[in-house]
């Protein structure tokens, strides 16, 4: 009886606190995703998992029945990866060259780590001079528009076709303006401002070279030798150790937008243009979305050239390979 007693009582000592004969429960996951959402077709398979509640569906099963899904709306990469490091996003989204910096900046510290791909789709300089065929053909004269300079997505594009072109990766640079794709666009077919060439994404490439008041200088699929991935999706890899559940229902509900998209292109073009209040012609977006160059998936393609020429002019500190920097759900797919 003695022993008895004295057994309980140790049990009953040890018992608080998970220690030494208590095992940790495993620490729930989190119960509300925020993802911060940007304009564009870009975006499509982030608009149709939302308008289809496709995270919530694979969550719930894969027992989660309860998240909550928060859509966002940040302007610019800067307020975007300010929130994520404070705590008040998720998922922040971005060109994979800038998301790359953001990787490097934050080593050691937040530390990010890339969600998936939002899909492969070129990028293309256009211009209305008429004298410019190639880069070589750019004067002093001429104003080469770009969301951000220096460390955007375009303008690195423009940096690694400038160097195979003049052995000069910044040659460039100084042509090169910070205008929003609308208003280039806009300044470009109007022939006004002063802009004589962008390098833009779609809609705005289609939208120039339709008008035949531009043609196109280069194809960003020429530049890097294919295909290659636009945008994509990151978070912190705090947040993604903590929420494997969370980040793979992710995953799985981009896998099937993007086969959704890819068999009703009609039906996907109707649902952009309804969720984003676009005065765009639904056969125009149609058109984009059928076009053969854009591919809307979750696999990373050619993040590595970006890498490697990042580090090489001093933007990284360390060159990392797609596996590191992307989370390791996609680590089994044939990425590169």
């Amino acid at each position: 009886m003695r022993l008895r007693a004295l057994l309980a009582a140790m049990a009953l000592a040890l018992t608080p606190a998970g220690t030494l004969f208590h095992a940790s429960p495993a620490s729930a996951e989190t119960g509300e995703l925020r993802i911060a959402q940007q304009f564009g077709i870009a975006y499509l398979p982030l608009i149709v998992a939302k308008e289809q509640k496709l995270i919530e569906k694979h969550a719930a099963a894969d027992g989660l029945p309860d998240l909550k899904v928060e859509w966002l709306r940040l302007s610019g990469a800067a307020a975007m990866n300010d929130a994520l490091i404070s705590g008040g996003l998720d998922f922040a989204t971005a060109g994979v060259a800038p998301a790359i910096l953001t990787w490097d900046k934050t080593r050691g510290k937040t530390d990010i780590v890339l969600i998936s791909s939002l899909g492969s789709m070129p990028n293309v300089l256009t211009t209305n001079n008429p004298k410019v065929k190639t880069l070589k053909d750019f004067a002093a004269t001429d104003r080469i528009a770009l969301p951000s300079v220096k460390v955007g997505f375009q303008p690195i594009v423009l940096q690694i076709a400038a160097e195979k072109e003049f052995g000069q990766y910044d040659k460039l640079d100084d042509l090169t303006v910070s205008l929003p794709h609308p208003d280039a666009t806009t300044s470009i077919l109007a022939g006004t401002g002063g802009i004589t060439a962008h390098f833009t994404s779609p809609p705005f490439v289609q939208q120039q070279l339709e008008s035949g008041k531009v043609h196109a200088v280069l194809n960003s699929y020429d530049v890097l030798g294919g295909p290659h991935t636009f945008n994509v999706v990151y978070g912190t890899k705090k947040f993604a150790t903590e929420n494997p559940k969370t980040v793979n229902a992710f995953v799985a509900a981009l896998d099937e937008a993007n086969a959704w998209i890819k068999a009703n292109p009609a039906e996907a073009a109707k649902l952009y243009i309804a969720a984003e209040s676009s005065k765009l012609d639904p056969a125009f977006v149609e058109r984009i979305i059928r076009d053969p160059q854009i591919n809307f998936t979750t696999v990373p393609e050619r993040v590595d050239v970006f890498s490697d020429f990042e580090y090489r002019i001093g933007l990284i500190k360390q060159k990392p390979g797609w596996k590191e920097l992307f989370q390791p759900g996609l680590h089994a797919r044939n990425g590169s």
